[in-house]
C-alpha cells in the first residue's frame, strides 16, 4: 500500500491510500478519486516529506491516528444519516435545490452530486447548501 497527498484544481489538500502506482494512475484517470472537501475529480499529487519509520509510532503520532479514525467514523455516521434521512436526486440536486427554495417542490432534505461551481451559484441565489466530504462506505 502507498499513501499520497493530493491537491485537487480548488487547492484542498487530501491523503488517498493505493495499491500501488499503477492503481493510483488508473483510478486518476478514470475520474475514481474525487476530492472529499468539494468532490472535484481533477486531482493531482502534491508536493510531500517521506515518512521515515523509527520503530515505534510517537505519542503524537499515535494520537493523530484516533484523531482521524475518530473523524472517519463521524463522516460514515454522518453519510449514513444522510441516506437514511434524506433523498438522492444525483445530477439533478442544482435544479430540485432550486424547486424545493423556490417552493416548486415539497420541502425535504435532499442530497445528489454538484459541481463547485454549481454549488456557488446556488448559494448566491440563497439556497441552502451544505457540501460534505463523502467517505465511501466501510464495507466498500
Amino acid at each position: 500500500m502507498i499513501v499520497y497527498d493530493l491537491k485537487c484544481r480548488d487547492g484542498h489538500q487530501f491523503e488517498a491510500w493505493f495499491r500501488d502506482s499503477g492503481a493510483y494512475d488508473a483510478q486518476v484517470e478514470a475520474g475514481e478519486v474525487r476530492c472529499p472537501v468539494c468532490g472535484c475529480t481533477n486531482v493531482q499529487k502534491a508536493l510531500m516529506a517521506p515518512n521515515l519509520s523509527r520503530g515505534e509510532a510517537s505519542a503524537p503520532a499515535a494520537q493523530e491516528d484516533q484523531g482521524a479514525a475518530e473523524a472517519r467514523r463521524a463522516l460514515l455516521e454522518l453519510r449514513r444519516q444522510v441516506e437514511s434521512n434524506c433523498d438522492y436526486v444525483g445530477a439533478r440536486f442544482p435544479e430540485e435545490a432550486r424547486r424545493i427554495h423556490y417552493g416548486e417542490s415539497d420541502r425535504r432534505g435532499i442530497y445528489g452530486e454538484t459541481t463547485s461551481e454549481e454549488a456557488e451559484a446556488l448559494k448566491e441565489e440563497g439556497v441552502e447548501v451544505q457540501r460534505i466530504p463523502w467517505l465511501p462506505p466501510e464495507n466498500a
